[in-house]
């Protein structure tokens, strides 16, 4: 069990994990909930979703360019 907690493989999969979470599922995640609820959210909502957005800012500003939070207007143009 020793030799498990002493390996650099064990360590470096466990950096790439926790990155992983931090850069991509937690941001996508975020996303997701931003982009579905962000005319409906209530005030303490929307302030929980801004802690958030400071707390994972890193992995949100990769995907930034893929987020459109516009209104959804009818299809006539």
């Amino acid at each position: 069990m020793e030799s498990i907690f002493n390996n650099s493989f064990a360590t470096l999969i466990t950096y790439v994990g926790i990155i992983s979470i931090y850069l991509l599922f937690i941001p996508l995640i975020l996303f997701y909930w931003m982009n579905n609820r962000w005319n409906v959210m209530g005030k303490f909502e929307r302030l929980c979703i801004y802690g958030l957005v400071f707390l994972f800012f890193p992995g949100l500003i990769l995907f930034a360019p893929f987020l459109n939070l516009r209104l959804r207007g009818n299809s006539k143009g």
